[in-house]
């Protein structure tokens, strides 16, 4: 039916081992068609195919090609937290100053996984309708990086921690997605690492970071 929304659920939880190969063989086939063929492309027919899966164990586990999909934007929102909690543990030993260096690296570093994938989700999913929804990796941060500014508030001049907090992973964020979907050169080797001391500058100015802490 026009209009229609279409579930981004899985049907079923994957238990046994044979299972779990089974639905992982589906996501990674799902990623590598989206990367190659784009999201209008890919379908439950050519996902099987491609995973050496017949139609009717898809369908076990996935009521069409929007929940694997979603699956592969867990999936890749897993694998980029996976960067900034360890940037995280790491920044809480040191200085905020190289702090906030630690964790704007690591937000550039965590948008190099799998760019091609990361452009493809970014510019084609939304089209989906509940896939717009899927916003794990920024609430994640977003509660990670508000934990770092109160462990440092003395050392800040801005005071509304929840404001700075959505305004820095905010435009974060907003610069590493725009550099991999518009100027991917900029991710890697020396303009990297402007990049990163560019935001950094950013970040520390906006927030008042004090001198010497």
């Amino acid at each position: 039916m026009l209009g229609q929304k279409r579930s981004t659920r899985a049907r079923k939880k994957a238990a046994q081992a044979r299972s779990r190969a089974t639905v992982a063989a589906l996501v990674e086939a799902t990623a590598r068609i989206l990367v190659r063929e784009g999201f209008d492309r890919a379908s439950t027919n050519r996902i099987a195919e491609e995973a050496g899966v017949s139609i009717g164990s898809l369908y076990q586990y996935f009521p069409g090609k929007e929940a694997l999909v979603a699956a592969v934007i867990e999936r890749h929102n897993h694998d980029l937290m996976q960067v900034v909690r360890q940037a995280m543990a790491e920044a809480e030993r040191e200085p905020i100053g190289v702090g906030i260096d630690c964790l704007v690296a690591a937000a550039i570093e965590a948008h190099r996984v799998h760019p091609a994938l990361h452009r493809v989700l970014a510019e084609q999913t939304p089209r989906t309708g509940e896939l717009e929804g899927v916003e794990l990796f920024h609430r994640e941060a977003l509660n990670l990086f508000r934990a770092y500014l109160e462990d440092h508030r003395d050392a800040l001049v801005v005071t509304d921690l929840d404001l700075a907090a959505f305004i820095c992973v905010t435009s974060i964020e907003a610069l590493t997605h725009s550099a991999v979907i518009h100027r991917p050169k900029i991710l890697s080797g020396e303009a990297r690492q402007r990049l990163v001391a560019e935001t950094s500058r950013m970040i520390a100015a906006y927030l008042g970071v004090r001198g010497g802490s």
